[in-house]
């Protein structure tokens, strides 16, 4: 059995000495119970650790369209005469550059872009630069393009080079594809003003979104993906995909939360946005972490279609970060009235709208003229995030109502604050409960001593009440904030207790999804990444197991091991698939002893063929990196099974899934 290319064929030795107790699953298979939702395990996107820009967005030049502030060279390195001009061809990206000669055939003039981190180039393959250019007096100009490596010890930096041809005094798109003849992980862009004869330009030509892309983008979109990361979502097979945060949905302030409508219609004039994680750590500062918005919402839309994810938008509720403000800073917090709202409630009708709507409607021809007329069929819309208190609760409820009374069928999402327990988070069920919620959002970066004291967390919560989304997620231990497989164990364990409890429990993603080597503030991620090559951590595979093994319905499970709260043990679930015909039982042995595991599926009177997928997280301090990617990986397997019964002996630490078919 394969997992969309995850996981490799390897034994798992199932066979080894009997430990002193017999732990005993029972799994009732004729009894299939509350049905698992498709989006039971999915994933959630923000752009932290230069997860978009730099990252899963391929856009290969930072501060493409001179925006960046306080300064607009910034990833530039100017020579020669340039100077920033503000009355550009596109209004909400006003800046670009222009050249002018240097007067002298050997004094130069031109532009160096250092990309994020550097630019990332692959031996052979092809690269898309496209920018807008025109010569103001219409005297023919040319812009020379390289691609360079500036720290190399050959005769030349330079390794490809391309002329482009500028003739028009107005304002015209140009491209031409560079193919790179090496891999280079941190080469730049170098454009040159030079004459059609080769010497330095003796006139003057404006630049503007200056824009490199490799040709070789996931599912070939010109503004489009970097392949592996994308692909990377596509193999966890999600069920959901929420977007775009997280906290920058909320921004430092109002003026700065994210705005979606600024996030669609053309690239060139989607407006530059300051990160809301730009300044959030001093400890790891990044002053020139920006938002080109290239990577928006309608790209969003059209990745959880291609990934198979039911799209989960959150939108601001007219509140800035309750962190980073104030209660009484009139600035962050839109008036609590329908009409102090009607912007952010107005953003909500209008993006239903662009999801759902008529490609004749307003802004679904939006949509439709960026490429895709039918509609994409959001289901789900969240109203604020990670918020709390009556700050949030009037807002949430204004904001609600005005969505229900246009759009009954929309499920919406609320948030229990940023705590998983305490006066706050009590308080959040409770509204959540009156204003009639479809899910609660909660979240939990926790050490491993609150995941030990939650395998049962779901157990007693109300069934009649709303659903649970686990939206943001991740174990690590005290001092070790990163994706170290002594934590990871435990996020699987926990989810055991998602999946028992599936009725309640409907949407659950880790988080953060992404991390650049280079460019992190925040850990432990899923995938960590470079220019040229990613990392599938523990995690990643944990989320991946759970979500290509998630059945259609949950089997009721006891097990004789399960362990007291705060104690390591052996955690199980266990799910039928009704279109498969499978028999799924998730094991996690917690313990720093093998366990002999008897599971017997009771209803059934054999079984005849038994797979297995097994995680190993036995050595405490192992990871995976971008240079060593594979020191955690599932492998699988096949035993055989007496009668009804499955008998294993299951390793330290060690997650295994075992399928099985009548």
């Amino acid at each position: 059995m394969k997992i969309r290319h995850l996981l490799l064929g390897a034994s798992l030795a199932l066979t080894l000495p009997t430990a002193a107790q017999e732990n005993i699953i029972t799994v009732q298979a004729d009894k299939p119970g509350a049905a698992v939702e498709p989006t039971m395990y999915g994933i959630f996107f923000e752009d932290i650790n230069y997860a978009a820009d730099g990252g899963l967005y391929a856009e290969l030049v930072k501060n493409r369209s001179f925006e960046f502030q306080p300064d607009p060279l910034t990833g530039w390195q100017a020579f020669g005469k340039v100077s920033i001009k503000d009355d550009g061809p596109f209004p909400r990206n006003p800046h670009y550059a222009r050249l002018e000669t240097m007067g002298h055939g050997d004094w130069w003039t031109g532009l160096v872009n250092e990309g994020f981190f550097g630019i990332g180039l692959k031996e052979g393959h092809e690269y898309r630069l496209s920018l807008y250019a025109r010569v103001p007096d219409g005297k023919t100009q040319m812009l020379r393009a390289q691609l360079i490596d500036p720290y190399t010890d050959k005769e030349k930096q330079e390794f490809v080079s391309k002329d482009i041809k500028v003739m028009s005094s107005e304002w015209k798109k140009y491209t031409v594809i560079l193919k790179s003849p090496e891999t280079i992980e941190k080469a730049q862009l170098r454009l040159f003003l030079c004459e059609t004869n080769g010497k330095s330009g003796k006139g003057t030509c404006d630049v503007e979104h200056v824009s490199l892309f490799p040709v070789d983008t996931w599912n070939g979109h010109e503004n489009g993906l970097r392949r592996d990361l994308a692909q990377a979502l596509y193999d966890m097979h999600p069920g959901v995909l929420r977007f775009p945060g997280g906290c920058i949905v909320e921004g430092v302030t109002l003026e700065n939360r994210y705005s979606w409508k600024n996030s669609v219609g053309p690239v060139e004039n989607r407006p530059l946005n300051k990160n809301r994680w730009e300044s959030t750590f001093t400890y790891r500062y990044y002053p020139d972490y920006f938002q080109s918005y290239g990577l928006g919402f309608y790209e969003f839309f059209l990745l959880s279609e291609e990934i198979g994810a039911e799209p989960l938008p959150i939108v601001n509720v007219g509140m800035a970060c309750q962190y980073q403000n104030k209660k009484d800073d009139k600035k962050a917090y839109a008036e609590a009235t329908e009409e102090g709202l009607k912007e952010y409630i107005d953003d909500c009708l209008d993006l239903i709208e662009f999801a759902n709507g008529d490609s004749t409607s307003t802004w679904g021809k939006v949509r439709a003229e960026m490429g895709h007329p039918e509609p994409f069929n959001m289901k789900f819309l969240g109203i604020g995030n990670e918020q709390w208190e009556d700050l949030y609760y009037e807002r949430l409820e204004i904001v609600m109502n005005a969505v229900r009374k246009a759009h009954p069928e929309i499920k919406v999402v609320g948030t229990s604050g940023p705590d998983a327990e305490g006066k706050e988070f009590d308080h959040g069920w409770v509204a959540m409960k009156k204003l009639g919620a479809d899910l609660v959002d909660e979240h939990f970066y926790r050490p491993i001593s609150w995941f030990k004291n939650e395998w049962n967390r779901y157990d007693e919560y109300d069934r009649k009440g709303p659903k649970v989304f686990a939206g943001e997620y991740a174990c690590h231990d005290k001092g070790k904030k990163y994706n170290h497989a002594g934590a990871t164990i435990y996020e699987a364990a926990f989810m055991t207790g998602l999946e028992r409890n599936a009725d309640v429990v409907h949407m659950a993603t880790y988080a953060p999804l992404f991390a650049h080597v280079d460019g992190w503030q925040w850990r432990p991620d899923a995938i960590w990444f470079d220019n040229l090559h990613m990392a599938k951590t523990a995690s990643y595979y944990v989320q991946a197991m759970f979500a290509h093994n998630k059945g259609t319905n949950v089997l009721p499970v006891t097990n004789t091991a399960f362990p007291l709260k705060g104690e390591d043990g052996l955690l199980a679930s266990a799910v039928w698939d009704k279109e498969t015909g499978e028999y799924i039982v998730k094991v996690v042995n917690t313990t720093d002893s093998t366990m002999q595991v008897s599971i017997k599926l009771d209803g059934l009177k054999s079984i005849s063929h038994v797979g297995t997928i097994t995680l190993d997280c036995s050595d405490y301090n192992a990871e995976n990196t971008v240079e060593d990617p594979n020191v955690i990986e599932p492998d699988e397997s096949t035993i055989a099974a007496k009668g009804n019964v499955i008998n294993a002996a299951i390793r330290p630490k060690n997650f295994v899934v075992f399928k099985a078919r009548k």
